[in-house]
């Protein structure tokens, strides 16, 4: 099957830093001009013995950076995930040229708070949300930090697998706008921990009542597995939230639909 050049760029994968035995960061260049915004995902794909395998993965990083970021979970049945652990720097895979998703900051509807609800991989389109607005509220330019506050709920089975979490804590301890809580589900296998324990769905009505989060006034979004986001979108809308004011990215740990990229 030939590649077209207007539809996709030869990417090259410049680092990777493995946090588990099945996840792993990996910064590529995406080989050509790529524009996207915070919390929208890059369709990346590998071609072997003439097949061409893709799956859309949610960016980590900021449109502010030259390289593109990615978490991922390894999902051994998957159609692409072995292949992608596979890669080392200077490996090449193929990008396709557009940015895709609908998964962005909410700035039209009037709410000022934002509660960022996920598991795992399902960090990454909030990495890219707060990467870009602490640049700008770093240098100056953003009026948005000055209005919008951010709220991060993080869940894990065990505290290594979140890869974003020193980031996150660092800038929760500068930025007035950001409040960050990671939370481990098996505390038992992670004697080190000592921070929250439970399920995100188990903490999620503790986190709206400490962080005095109110419906009307806070947009949610949920990103991760899609049993969490059905749980959580249920514990959402008893507390009064309606649908229009919750908004969802499923990862999928199934071979067509895999972990790490966009339902």
């Amino acid at each position: 099957m030939a590649i077209s050049p207007d539809k996709y760029h030869q990417a090259r994968i410049l680092d990777r830093r493995d946090v588990s035995q099945d996840l792993c960061i990996l910064h590529v260049d995406p080989g050509g001009p790529f524009a996207y915004r915070a919390g929208q995902y890059a369709t990346l794909g590998i071609e072997r013995d003439g097949v061409r395998t893709e799956r859309p993965y949610s960016m980590v990083s900021s449109p502010y950076e030259d390289a593109l970021e990615f978490f991922v979970e390894l999902v051994p049945s998957g159609g692409l995930t072995p292949s992608l652990f596979q890669l080392q720097p200077g490996d090449s895979l193929l990008c396709r040229k557009i940015a895709k998703g609908r998964f962005l900051i909410d700035l039209r509807s009037g709410r000022k708070n934002h509660l960022l609800i996920c598991t795992v991989t399902g960090v990454a389109p909030f990495v890219s949300y707060v990467r870009t607005i602490y640049r700008d509220w770093k240098n100056g330019a953003a009026p948005l930090p000055d209005e919008h506050k951010f709220f991060c709920l993080q869940g894990a089975s065990r505290s290594f697998e979140f890869g974003y979490r020193e980031e996150l804590e660092r800038c929760a301890s500068e930025a007035p706008w950001f409040k960050y809580t990671p939370t481990v589900s098996r505390p038992w296998e992670d004697a080190r921990w000592s921070g929250e324990t439970g399920r995100v769905d188990d903490l999620l009505r503790k986190s709206i009542e400490a962080w005095g989060l109110q419906p009307e006034k806070t947009t949610a979004y949920l990103c991760g597995h899609p049993k969490m986001i059905e749980n959580c979108r249920g514990i959402l809308e008893r507390a009064r939230w309606k649908r229009e004011a919750i908004l969802e990215e499923a990862y999928y740990q199934v071979a067509a639909q895999e972990a790490g990229g966009s339902a």
